[in-house]
């Protein structure tokens, strides 16, 4: 396992940034040697641009009137990137927090995390907890952890919670080399719109094979059989039909 995780969590305005939606807070922290690196985080608000939807502030908290100031991603995207450099992501229900952040990073026209390798804790207590309910929540009750500060959601908050449930389904501060930990590219997690048009484009090319050299001797018996096929079923061999351009006899 590499030495240096970043532990991230993001808080949005809604479920799909396909259909607008934008993140409003984001939070990560470090995990280095075991041990939880409170001093190394990052954690930011960010102006969405767009209406927080009530029914999503009663979720975080976060509403029009405290990023009303903020920056957005765009601003906030580079010491984000230099944050994360050269570190493996560990997030809960990866494929949606990459979702937002791939999707802003485009938006920005800012280089794209494909290639930073992420742990999905989600998959992995889907795994080892499977048909139980498998929410940070869930899992850090599960493994004692103490989250009665917790009221409401917060990105760098459920940052830090998933650092310590990472750490608890990985053994402690030593990891266990029986527990299967798998990494994989964002790239493999996330497709952008313009990345799967890319890949529907990229059709593979049909082989070219050399025309075959037939023989006349074989052409001739191979038209002979077919008049003999046509004959004995009345006129209904349907590829003749074709060449001369006849009906079928009744």
């Amino acid at each position: 396992m590499p030495m240096r995780l970043i532990m991230l969590d993001t808080e949005t305005t809604g479920l799909s940034p396909q259909s607008g939606d934008r993140m409003v807070e984001i939070g990560a922290i470090e995990v280095s040697q075991r041990h939880i690196q409170r001093e190394r985080k990052f954690h930011r608000y960010i102006n969405p641009g767009r209406p927080i939807p009530d029914t999503v502030v009663r979720i975080h908290g976060i509403d029009d009137a405290k990023v009303k100031d903020k920056p957005s991603f765009a601003d906030i995207a580079p010491d984000f990137l230099k944050f994360i450099e050269g570190a493996t992501l560990v997030i809960h229900n990866a494929p949606f927090d990459l979702a937002f952040i791939m999707h802003e990073l485009a938006k920005a026209g800012l280089p794209n995390i494909g290639d930073v390798p992420v742990v999905d804790t989600l998959l992995m207590a889907r795994k080892r907890f499977p048909h139980q309910r498998n929410t940070l929540d869930a899992l850090c009750d599960r493994h004692g952890i103490e989250r009665g500060h917790r009221i409401l959601h917060g990105a760098l908050l459920d940052a830090e919670l998933l650092a310590e449930m990472y750490l608890a389904m990985t053994g402690g501060n030593q990891f266990s080399l029986g527990v299967d930990v798998e990494s994989t590219l964002a790239s493999s997690i996330i497709h952008l719109p313009e990345t799967a048009q890319n890949l529907r484009d990229k059709k593979p090319a049909l082989p070219q094979r050399k025309a075959l050299n037939i023989h006349s001797k074989d052409e001739e018996a191979h038209k002979m059989m077919m008049q003999r096929i046509d004959k004995e079923s009345k006129g209904h061999a349907i590829w003749l039909q074709h060449d001369n351009n006849r009906s079928p006899q009744p």
